[in-house]
């Protein structure tokens, strides 16, 4: 299955984030998608996008991507994100601490042929850094 750039970004975060589907990752990420995320190194291809994803799934619970606004053209997307989760493994290099934590962020996408080839994530990480007292979140 193809599609456009709103729909692939809409099934990205609601069944590939939000429901950690691998199947629809490996559906409509491109084989030679890349990846760089606020909260790690890029990651080329849709196995390891999903390995990242898994980890931080692992780190949070009930882990959510909503999409707040979505803009798109003929190959490209920005959505304006919210993100949230429950604190129960390491994260940040922080223990687990109970919290539940949000952050907001943007995410800019490409897609070409009905996939998604692309995807850079820039995240409000001192606000996560804050949540989890591993800073004030004022440093640089």
């Amino acid at each position: 299955m193809t599609g456009t750039p709103q729909e692939l970004v809409e099934r990205f975060y609601h069944e590939v984030w939000n429901r950690a589907d691998e199947d629809v990752a490996r559906e409509i990420l491109h084989a030679d998608f890349q990846f760089r995320g606020s909260l790690g190194p890029v990651y080329r291809g849709p196995d390891g996008f999903i390995g990242y994803m898994r980890s931080v799934h692992a780190a949070l619970a009930n882990y959510i991507c909503e999409i707040v606004d979505l803009i798109t053209a003929e190959d490209r997307a920005v959505a304006r994100m919210r993100f949230t989760g429950l604190h129960q493994d390491s994260f940040f290099g922080v223990e687990a601490t109970g919290r539940n934590i949000e952050w907001s962020g943007a995410a800019f996408f490409t897609c070409r042929h009905g996939k998604i080839t692309a995807l850079w994530v820039l995240g409000d990480i001192d606000a996560v850094k804050k949540q989890l007292g591993a800073g004030d979140g004022t440093e640089f």
